[in-house]
Parts: C-alpha cells; structure tokens; sequence
C-alpha cells in the first residue's frame, strides 16, 4: 500500500467512527447519580438524575420522581425489575420526563421530617436548574405512602401523585414501627401529631392534583383500607381520582396498573 493510500484509509477509518460516535449521541438516556448537600442538617445525601434521549436544557420538560419502598434506596426505581419499577422507567422515557429518584434518607424513611425537607430541596433546585413545568410524584408501598404523604403537605409543588399499594394512615398503620418511629421523631404516644400529619387521609381537602393509587385485595404488608376511603372522600369533592383495585392480589401491582396510574396524573395534572 501506498503511503498515500494508506493515509486515505486512516482518515476514511476516522470518518466511518465519527459518524458512529454521531448515530450513537442522544440514543440512550443519561444517568447520573447526583450528591447534595442537605440544606437541613448539612449532610451528604443522593439521588438518581435519569434525562431523557436527546434531552434539550432549553425546553420545558416535566418530571417524574419516584419514591423507593421500604429497605431499598434511590437505585431500586432506576435498575430493579419489578413492574412498579420498570413502568415508572418507561412512563419517564415514553413523555420524554426528567426522571428522579432520591434517597430521602433511605432505607427507611417513611417520609419524616428530614425526607421530606430534602425532597423541597431537590425540587427547588431541579427547577432552578432546567425548564421545569409540573413535577409529578409516585412511588410502591413505603414510596407509595411518602408519596400522598408529600402531595398533602406541599400541594403547590406536585402536579399529580400515584401511589401504588401504600397507606394514607399511620395512626392506625402497625407495621415498620420501629422505622417510623425513628422517621417520625418518636413512638405514636409520643408524637401522635406526626403521624397525623403526615397521614394523608386526614387532608383529603389538599389533594387539589389528581391522584391515582393501586390496591391489593389480599395485601395484609400494607392494607389498602385507607388508601381506598381517601379516594372515596376525594370522588365526593369531585377530584380527578383513579382507584384500580385487584380483589386477588396482595402488595404487588402490575406492569399494565401501574402503567395506568401514572398515564392518567400525567394526562390529567395541573399545569
């Protein structure tokens, strides 16, 4: 070969590899695991930043955060595959959603307190960094309580809530004391305002978002008694509410009913 052939193959080469690199730009999403500093208590905390393929920081988007449950942390909404998991994944990428899953003082937090304070910040700063329209929330069973937990006490900042198979008391809740109580600051006796507080069957009247939960008939882990009176209460003030319920299922909810929970805060949330 000559020199000059040669030198005609290394830049075809390098041509054929840049057009490679091109095609391969913006065809998956971007994950970045993200460390703040609580405003708080000065702490490091975390959570997963998932933008979307060929994400434009110019335009608006919405987002998606979605809540771990019990044990887990920000990575179990990110790469578990269970149906909760994976819908809420392909929810965000099909509307092209920022995506986001914290921490919020995993693993057992039961949005008290501290949760809850680090997910104002979170918000705050997601909208002071990017275009942000309306910010939705969900979550499974512990994710699913903190969700309508987070939706009563800050109804200005979320746009629609799905919760899949949670509770919306912790009055009468007996399960995961210990953890709650480590959450909530003390036992029931102890703080009972607390855990009213963050019961969101006691605020039916601040769910002014839609709202769309999950149940399971058979789940004795988180029974869904007051997740199913809360959506009574909220069809009687006539607020767009979704209540699928599977008489034959415990703490699960499937791929297609999860899909629909979030489908329908998206399709019907405030702007």
């Amino acid at each position: 070969m000559k020199v000059s052939q040669f030198f005609a193959f290394l830049f075809a080469v390098e041509v054929l590899l840049a057009i490679d690199c091109l095609d391969s730009v913006g065809t998956e999403p971007q994950v970045d695991d993200v460390v703040f500093k609580a405003e708080l208590d000065g702490s490091e905390q975390r959570y997963v930043r998932v933008l979307p393929v060929n994400f434009d920081a110019d335009q608006p988007h919405d987002v998606l955060i979605a809540l771990h449950g019990h044990g887990s942390d920000r990575w179990q909404f990110v790469r578990d595959a269970r149906d909760e998991c994976r819908c809420a994944r392909d929810v965000a990428a099909k509307y092209s959603l920022i995506y986001i899953s914290p921490d919020y003082r995993a693993k057992t937090s039961w949005m008290g307190p501290k949760a809850e304070t680090d997910l104002v910040q979170i918000i705050a700063e997601l909208k002071k960094r990017y275009r942000v329209s309306r910010v939705f929330l969900c979550g499974g069973s512990m994710g699913g309580t903190g969700a309508l937990t987070f939706a009563a006490l800050h109804p200005g900042l979320i746009a629609g809530v799905a919760s899949m198979n949670g509770t919306a008391n912790l009055i009468e809740y007996t399960q995961f004391q210990d953890a709650i109580r480590d959450s909530f600051g003390g036992a029931k006796s102890e703080v009972l305002d607390e855990y009213k507080k963050r019961s969101a069957e006691y605020w039916p009247e601040r769910f002014t978002m839609p709202v769309a939960i999950t149940t399971g008939g058979q789940d004795t882990l988180v029974p869904p008694q007051s997740v199913e009176r809360l959506a009574a209460v909220l069809k009687l003030l006539g607020r767009p509410v979704l209540l699928i319920r599977r008489d034959t299922t415990g703490h699960v909810t499937d791929y297609a009913d999860g899909t629909a929970v979030l489908e329908y805060v998206i399709k019907h949330g405030q702007k």
